[in-house]
């Protein structure tokens, strides 16, 4: 695996672990925090999937990695829309420039990657047809 690959691996499979603490703190602290744990728990899993299947060099990681995107954006529009306070707003302006949607490039970026054909990606060179 690349060391890029590598890289996007721990990024994520880490957002993925980091989420899970946030999902008890905001239970404890939020009335009525189940739909922000909810999509929290969708955000977490389809990162976690996306890792995964990056880890094993799946191609299925496209679609965990779509999921994750769209979440963590709409994640990001509905905490600034439905900031009331101003520090509120802040925080939230935060969380989506400093976590969300950095992520969430990264999860659009490898769902738009082109693929290498099957022997360039196996270090070997690819057959090719002549006409």
């Amino acid at each position: 695996m690349k060391v890029s690959m590598r890289w996007r691996v721990r990024v994520l499979g880490g957002a993925a672990l980091a989420l899970l603490p946030w999902m008890a703190v905001l239970a404890l602290t939020l009335r009525n925090a189940t739909g922000w744990v909810l999509l929290d728990l969708g955000e977490a899993v389809c990162l976690a999937g996306t890792a995964l299947l990056l880890h094993r060099g799946s191609g299925l990681h496209r679609p965990f990695a779509a999921g994750a995107a769209l979440l963590l954006v709409g994640d990001a529009c509905w905490d600034i829309g439905s900031s009331a306070a101003a520090s509120d707003l802040w925080a939230a302006l935060a969380m989506a420039v400093g976590a969300e949607l950095p992520l969430a490039a990264v999860c659009a970026a490898l769902v738009l990657r082109r693929r290498q054909p099957a022997g360039l990606a196996a270090g070997r060179p690819a057959l090719a047809l002549a006409a």
